[in-house]
């Protein structure tokens, strides 16, 4: 698994996002910030707390020039009831194989469970913040618009 490091470019992906539609890294960057966050599963408290404070702060995000996106292991049709129950204004990206959480280094917690991490990647690419806590839910939060100020 590789570790991203600030100042890393960040490796380019193509994703399915709840929606069905095509995520590319490659045409959103040049456009706007990306703050990708990697969370274990739709539905669990601290999961569902961290997705809301995403949600809660997305104007904050679009403010600062960012595009907001969660990634989990979940199917797209277990995100569309997430995001739809959540009212989300974001995307949420199907990672089922883990591929896109090896790519990014995200950590596992105990050796097992999938990590929660969040990543800032600036217009060009750029790594400007990795942020990983397990408990910290709302924490992600605040360390990603920090970031973009």
């Amino acid at each position: 698994m590789t570790k991203l490091n600030v100042g890393n470019k960040v490796p380019n992906f193509v994703a399915t996002a709840e929606d069905g539609s095509t995520i590319r890294l490659s045409e959103l960057l040049g456009k706007r910030a990306l703050v990708l966050f990697f969370y274990p599963m739709d539905g669990s408290p601290i999961c569902t707390k961290e997705v809301c404070s995403f949600r809660d702060s997305y104007e904050q995000f679009v403010d600062a020039g960012a595009e907001v996106i969660g990634v989990s292991g979940d199917s797209t049709q277990r995100h569309q009831t997430f995001a739809r129950q959540h009212r989300l204004p974001f995307r949420l990206i199907s990672d089922s194989d883990g591929s896109l959480r090896k790519a990014f280094g995200v950590p596992k917690t105990a050796g097992v469970l999938p990590g929660r991490a969040t990543y800032v990647i600036d217009k060009e690419g750029i790594l400007r913040l990795a942020f990983s806590a397990q408990f910290a839910s709302k924490e992600h939060v605040e360390q990603a618009l920090s970031a973009l100020i």
